[in-house]
């Protein structure tokens, strides 16, 4: 097959442990064959990070705002026994938070649904796609622990004229935590612009959990952004298809949404999207099976990643010389969604077409019985291949369907 030309570069943002290995594998033997791309790469191994000083989490992020696409493999979040295991300075803000705040937007997880995997949550029978607002809350929030009695308060000083505002939050009588968060009134309506255009695009009614009651000025920025946003903009476009959005407590939202049959946009804070992201996804049948995407309020910007963590201890057999049974498909997927994008965006469908191909192999040969371990043990089969195996049939397919 000749290669087929990438016009505009593609961002890549390495990673960490079996994460890292399996992109590597996917990188040489399913994308570099086929396209001629060229790839701005970026190395966020937790020791080239803290060589930086994090430096290069916003280096790549000015390179992915600059070509509009940027690829991202799961990457170590540091503990303090990270910190010690790897010789850090100190433990590192996120990689993911730390990206995601410097290019905006919003995250969604959607799940990779195949015939043959059977769902934890049966009812469910159209994907629900969690839509994460990826700035602010309290993953940018600041905490401290507290050593005794005193008081914490909540303080704006106006950087020009005006009065400043102070409210008491809790007066300790002995030792304790605080927590400090934030957000933006221009964030958060992005974030519901975001989500009212993906739903308008996919035909996906969307849901809003807040819990203004509680939360009159934080959760009801949220809210009212999103009533105001609807009412002025959108309820024409969304009635004409059929569908609908709709605020609702969080709690009462999450019990609809295991009774659903699916189908919707689940629009969440940061902190809500990031859980409820897993449960869906488990629901669905797998961890392993989640796309994810951080996508510009204008559509101009995207951002993909595998949804899982860096399987370390898969790493750790790797390090010894065994084979891993390890799923690739996040990875793959995350590949394959900024390659349609690049598409997309250059007006290219050919580049397009070879994404959703490559996408097609993988439905092909997990719906066809030949997968890894943790799909197999959900299927009931007692066999399974190993990544590498699994990766080449991927490739064997993607040929004989495209030869």
């Amino acid at each position: 097959m000749s290669k087929i030309k990438v016009i505009t570069p593609v961002v890549e943002l390495d990673g960490d442990e079996m994460a890292r290995v399996m992109w590597g594998w996917i990188k040489e033997k399913l994308i570099l064959p086929y396209l001629d791309i060229d790839l701005v790469y970026f190395d966020y191994h937790l020791n080239n990070r803290d060589a930086t000083e994090n430096r290069i989490l916003y280096d790549a992020a000015e390179a992915i705002k600059k070509y509009r696409v940027g690829a991202k493999c799961a990457a170590i979040n540091p503990d303090q026994k990270r910190v010690e295991e790897y010789g850090l300075n100190k433990a590192w803000k996120s990689p993911n938070s730390g990206t995601r705040n410097q290019i905006g937007g919003t995250l969604f997880r959607q799940p990779i649904v195949f015939e043959n995997i059977p769902r934890l949550i049966p009812g469910w029978k159209k994907p629900i796609v969690v839509a994460r607002h990826a700035f602010g809350g309290m993953y940018g929030g600041t905490d401290m622990s507290i050593p005794g009695e005193g008081k914490v308060t909540l303080n704006f000083i106006p950087a020009g004229k005006g009065a400043s505002k102070q409210e008491e939050i809790y007066e300790y009588k002995g030792p304790g935590v605080a927590l400090g968060i934030y957000n933006t009134e221009e964030s958060v309506r992005g974030f519901a612009m975001s989500c009212m255009n993906f739903g308008l695009e996919r035909g996906y009614p969307v849901y809003l959990g807040t819990k203004n009651t509680e939360l009159e000025h934080y959760d009801g920025l949220f809210k009212n952004s999103f009533d105001e946003l609807y009412e002025t903009r959108f309820r024409e476009q969304f009635e004409s298809k059929g569908i609908a959005y709709e605020h609702r407590m969080v709690d009462d939202l999450a019990a609809f949404a295991v009774k659903s049959s699916g189908g919707f946009v689940w629009a969440c804070k940061n902190y809500d999207g990031d859980i409820l992201s897993d449960l869906v996804a488990a629901g669905f049948g797998s961890l392993g099976l989640m796309t994810s995407m951080l996508l510009t309020p204008d559509g101009k910007t995207v951002l993909t990643e595998a949804a899982h963590g860096t399987v370390t201890r898969h790493f750790r057999e790797h390090q010894a010389g065994k084979e891993t049974s390890t799923n690739p498909i996040a990875s793959l997927f995350a590949w394959t969604r900024a390659i349609y994008y690049r598409g997309l965006f250059d007006g290219t469908p050919e580049v397009q077409k070879f994404a959703i191909a490559l996408e097609q192999a993988c439905f092909d040969t997990v719906e066809s019985g030949r997968m890894t371990k943790d799909l197999a043990l959900l299927t009931g089969a007692n066999t399974w291949l190993t990544t590498r195996q699994f990766l080449q049939e991927i490739k064997s397919t993607f040929e004989a369907n495209n030869s």
